[in-house]
């Protein structure tokens, strides 16, 4: 089976990423991170450029979420960290979905249009929060913590994009 490909384009050429390609970027921290965001990419870009793969370097990435997993994998494949077009925005936390869900919200936009997603209930453990939260962590719990990480990566990478984040709001 194929790996899918978050795709776009730069400069008109045709760029594509997979899960694997953003890791070797990333590093082996946080495989969850990465993997919310490469569902976000997966579900957003064809919702904001609908005749084909976004030009990368025109999309604009506001979000709730702090993990450095999902900002290397949208600097990666879209560059907007370092060209200012990514900021991480305590405004959109979602806090009346609970401490789970508060904070997987993503805001992209591309050409005048804009998307908000938000993770659908269920893709995250609340043992993964509360470990991830703790500060100080055993041994014991810093591997369960690294195991959870790559349980739910594997978990999110096997579903489609529509079944893990939802559209909850949309400017055309």
């Amino acid at each position: 089976m194929n790996e899918a490909k978050i795709e776009v384009l730069e400069d008109g050429k045709p760029l594509a990423y997979g899960f694997a390609d953003i890791m070797h970027y990333h590093g082996f921290g946080f495989p969850g991170g990465v993997a919310h965001a490469f569902k976000v990419m997966e579900r957003a870009f064809p919702l904001l450029s609908v005749d084909g793969p976004p030009e990368r370097r025109e999309i604009s990435i506001r979000t709730a979420f702090r993990g450095p997993g999902g900002r290397d994998a949208f600097e990666m494949v879209t560059r907007a960290l370092t060209e200012g077009r990514y900021s991480v925005d305590p405004l959109l936390d979602r806090t009346e979905r609970g401490d789970i869900l508060a904070r997987y919200v993503f805001e992209l936009s591309y050409r005048g249009r804009t998307v908000t997603l938000q993770l659908r209930d269920g893709h995250v453990r609340e043992e993964f929060i509360t470990l991830g939260r703790k500060t100080d962590r055993t041994p014991a719990e810093e591997e369960r913590l690294a195991w959870l990480k790559q349980e739910m990566a594997d978990r999110l990478l096997a579903l489609p994009p529509e079944a893990v984040y939802e559209e909850a709001t949309a400017r055309f």
